[in-house]
């Protein structure tokens, strides 16, 4: 059940960011050691639950807080000191209760609602294999200079890219985290561009670096090797081309390697401190951190969520590292008032609530400083599926649409990269345009090495095309019915951001 990027994102207008940083930044301290639980009460032993527990930065609150967790029935699995996140196990029904009484800790909360064991994605529909006759095919209309399925891929022409790579591919001394459902490494788009030592798996919440360890559980877990080859698949000859095929690309596997590919906040927190701590310039996050499409501040676990995510994206950000995210598949205004959330949480018994998109976060998409990415198909206008929102959506990149048709061998509106065991495939969402909006921020930060995130996003949104917002009435299925509004001018609006991001540009 991958819910890559069906995400949403939080306005970084000014007030948005003030309310999350005040709510954020100044979380107080949750009670004196007057108030601590004592160890000696016991509550009913249940499931195994997973937890993140937030507190000041000095290893002394550490330290205190670390015996704390010991004493109240639970077990560090990971202390990123750096950022003051705790992530711990327990089994006692009232743990997070117990740790948000304990002095130092700022918030505190259970990440997800279903026992340990058995993510959401951003990929609208099921992947289309291209089988080897189909590949063959598209082989015969290969120009000259072209990769042999580079025909197929509208995409990269449609942001200027395959002229990029005749000028500038990218560096090797810039890589791009894909932080996902793994990466197969072995493939051989992917192998040449593939640095093992800025991969790790951190599922469990702490990064193991074990040779392999960052690979896709199995041929179900496409979704990051698609990703990857979006970004940074070489041109050798072989299949496809990425929008940065010079550029190095890593792996940081999140998802749950069961069925359910669950991206739990533990292991996003994990992710983004080994990103930042291991020299990677960009992240791609398509994606929204499971159980919760949206975080709300008024619930004690849904706000130890944020605040535990958050810290580690902004510390990120302070590296050096500009993190990139889709918007979602939703189709919802995300600068609306209201949007209904039926799915949530996603591990075990979804209910229905209506949240404020600006009180209730979809993270890491809504997160300050994080770029957030609306799809475009191949007629440049926004995807069917797309969600949007003024002052939400920074960019917008090529994600596929089914409805718009390109006159390619395969006449296939969506993306075609790369998939695990040596294949190729098709797949559309917003999960597919971040990967093209990171890959075009991996070209400038090949050219403007000493740019900062911020500098970056900016750079992003001035070489950005925008269409404006259409003409007429936004029906993206043909049915006849307006399925959207678009809101803005042709320098900024909810659909596009500032545009459509340019490879050739960037370059220039």
């Amino acid at each position: 059940m991958v819910h890559l990027r069906s995400r949403r994102r939080l306005a970084l207008a000014v007030p948005v960011v003030l309310s999350l940083t005040a709510s954020l930044g100044f979380l107080p301290a949750a009670a004196s050691a007057a108030t601590e639980v004592a160890t000696t009460a016991r509550a009913a032993d249940g499931p195994a639950l997973a937890y993140v527990v937030n507190t000041r930065t000095d290893h002394r609150t550490i330290e205190s807080v670390e015996r704390a967790i010991s004493r109240n029935g639970g077990t560090v699995v990971a202390s990123y000191a750096r950022i003051g996140v705790i992530v711990a196990h327990s089994a006692k029904a009232d743990f997070g209760e117990r740790m948000r009484a304990v002095r130092g800790v700022q918030s505190a909360g259970a990440t997800r609602t279903a026992p340990l064991s058995a993510a959401g994605t951003t990929d609208e529909g099921a992947v289309q294999v291209l089988s080897k006759a189909e590949a063959a095919k598209v082989a015969q209309g290969a120009a000259a200079g072209e990769e042999p399925l580079e025909a197929d891929q509208w995409d990269l022409r449609s942001i200027g890219a395959d002229k990029a790579a005749t000028i500038n591919p990218g560096s090797g001394n810039v890589t791009v985290g894909v932080i996902d459902t793994g990466v197969d490494d072995t493939h051989p788009d992917i192998a040449p561009n593939f640095s093992a030592s800025q991969s790790a798996n951190c599922v469990s919440g702490k990064a193991d670096t074990t040779y392999g360890a960052w690979r896709p559980a199995d041929a179900d877990h496409y979704h990051g090797t698609h990703v990857a080859g979006e970004i940074a698949a070489a041109r050798n000859g072989i299949g496809v081309a990425g929008v940065a095929p010079g550029v190095k690309v890593a792996s940081i596997t999140v998802s749950q390697p069961d069925s359910t590919s669950l991206f739990y906040p533990e292991s996003v927190v994990c992710a983004f401190v080994f990103a930042a701590d291991h020299g990677i310039e960009v992240t791609n996050n398509s994606y929204y951190v499971d159980p919760w499409l949206y975080n709300c501040m008024d619930d004690p676990d849904q706000r130890a969520i944020v605040d535990a995510v958050n810290r580690a994206q902004l510390y990120a950000q302070r590296k050096g590292t500009l993190n990139v995210a889709s918007a979602g598949n939703s189709n919802d205004d995300l600068d609306s008032d209201a949007i209904v959330d039926d799915s949530s949480p996603d591990d075990s018994t979804a209910t229905t609530r209506t949240v404020d998109p600006h009180k209730c976060f979809d993270i890491p998409t809504q997160l300050p400083g994080v770029v957030t990415v609306s799809a475009v198909g191949v007629k440049g206008a926004k995807s069917y599926y797309s969600s949007y929102g003024r002052g939400v959506v920074d960019v917008a990149g090529p994600g596929g649409d089914k409805y718009q048709i390109p006159d390619t061998p395969s006449k296939n509106g969506r993306i075609l990269s790369t998939l695990p065991n040596n294949q190729y495939g098709f797949l559309q969402g917003t999960s597919m345009a971040s990967p093209h909006v990171a890959a075009v921020a991996a070209l400038l930060k090949s050219t403007h090495r000493h740019a900062t995130p911020a500098q970056l996003q900016a750079l992003l949104k001035a070489q950005a095309d925008n269409p404006g917002c259409p003409a007429g009435p936004y029906d993206g299925d043909g049915d006849g019915v307006v399925d959207a509004t678009c809101v803005g001018n042709n320098r900024v609006n909810g659909f596009y951001g500032s545009g459509v991001v340019n490879a050739l540009r960037a370059v220039n």
